[in-house]
């Protein structure tokens, strides 16, 4: 099929190379300039690193495999230390930070680069005879059998699907990536909650620490003439490293900052319609449990899975484009409904309360490794395994 993708992100282009290694025309469309991406480093899940597998994508050396993440109160109380490395052991895989621009090269390795063009705005998509169209700001258009909206947040697809903007939670995130000399634990991630907000320091790999500061967020927001002090003010003296942080930290280092968390679940679209939605433009959700990629990723399996069958009249839509469209999105709301709902709690809490909560390490262990088994797809997983064992065998024959 001609299938065209709008976003060339981390989602998008996960869908465009695995839609291109099962043999589908793919189009890359792109408004930016270049396909550089913004912002700091990602969490990538076991859930997550099965479909980077499944795609051919090399993570050996990216980033850093994490072993920990420890969880404090702002004065110092431990809260619960979480075993990530045996919730990777559990699902197989691996916890791994890894910085966003190393993952997208990782992902674009060996992806043609004719397949992608930039300065490409979409303004309009129309339902054709023969599938959709999508028009662009420059006069241009392009027709194929499918539109995949994996453009963000603030997804011009989505809008021009129908679908309802995504809502505001009431925080943000001040973050970014900075070059620390001396990680004192290379592999442990540490997080921290207080009253008024939470804050973040999970180390990405080499001398590359991601932070972030958690505030409450309204969308009449003015933004501070000096952002770092008001930083500083809410989160100085919470850990030696929070503090040695906020000394290296200046204005410039947020100048892209706030990002403010969103949410929406998966729309319904048109039972006839051959647009579909993926990632962030899909099912935005706020970092909490720092999902959002590995989401996207498995968007990228269960629409494959979806795609795949329709020549052979599989039970995914009955055969037709429309219904494996609707199998998909149908498949992805039930597993993303509990995740989205968990992200969007609040994570700061009185301190009264803090100051008398301690869960179990292997209790809190135990219910993320049920969390990610429970929409990680593990049979659709094994049934891409068998497809692409299955391809390589016919290929060597």
């Amino acid at each position: 099929m001609k299938i065209l993708v709008v976003g060339a992100g981390a989602g998008g282009i996960s869908a465009a190379r695995g839609l291109l290694r099962d043999g589908h025309d793919v189009s890359v469309f792109e408004q930016r300039s270049d396909t550089r991406p913004g912002g700091g480093a990602v969490t990538i899940w076991p859930n997550g690193a099965t479909v980077l597998q499944q795609l051919g994508v090399d993570m050996d050396g990216a980033g850093q495999v994490l072993s920990t993440v420890r969880i404090a109160t702002s004065a110092g109380r431990s809260l619960v230390n979480i075993d990530v490395r045996a919730i990777a052991d559990r699902l197989g895989g691996y916890v791994r930070m890894v910085p966003r621009r190393v993952l997208l090269d990782r992902l674009l390795a060996d992806f043609p680069a004719d397949r992608i063009r930039c300065n490409s705005r979409a303004v309009a998509v129309v339902d054709t005879p023969e599938g959709v169209r999508i028009e662009f700001e420059d006069g241009g258009h392009a027709e194929g059998d499918v539109l995949i909206g994996a453009d963000g947040l603030h997804s011009t697809v989505r809008h021009l699907a129908g679908a309802k903007p995504a809502e505001p939670t009431g925080w943000c995130s001040w973050q970014g990536l900075i070059t620390m000399p001396h990680i004192a634990e290379s592999a442990a991630a540490v997080q921290i909650i207080g009253a008024q907000g939470s804050l973040g320091l999970w180390p990405a790999g080499g001398c590359d620490l991601q932070w972030w500061f958690d505030l409450k967020w309204t969308p009449d927001f003015v933004r501070p003439e000096r952002p770092i002090d008001v930083i500083r003010s809410n989160f100085a003296g919470w850990s030696e490293a929070v503090d040695d942080v906020l000394a290296r930290l200046t204005d410039d280092d947020l100048a892209a900052s706030p990002f403010p968390h969103f949410r929406h679940p998966i729309p319904r679209a048109s039972r006839s319609s051959a647009v579909t939605l993926l990632g962030d433009a899909a099912h935005t959700m706020p970092p909490v449990l720092a999902q959002g990629t590995n989401q996207a990723l498995l968007d990228t399996m269960v629409l494959r899975q979806a795609l795949s069958g329709l020549h052979a009249g599989s039970e995914h839509g009955n055969g037709d484009l429309p219904g494996a469209l609707r199998w998909y999105e149908k498949t992805r709301r039930r597993r993303l409904a509990a995740v989205s709902w968990t992200a969007s709690r609040p994570v700061s809490q009185n301190e009264r309360v803090l100051r008398y909560a301690r869960i179990p390490d292997s209790l809190a262990t135990w219910v993320i490794t049920v969390l990610l088994r429970s929409t990680s797809h593990r049979r659709i997983a094994a049934d891409v395994d068998r497809d692409l064992c299955r391809r390589v065998v016919t290929t060597r024959r």
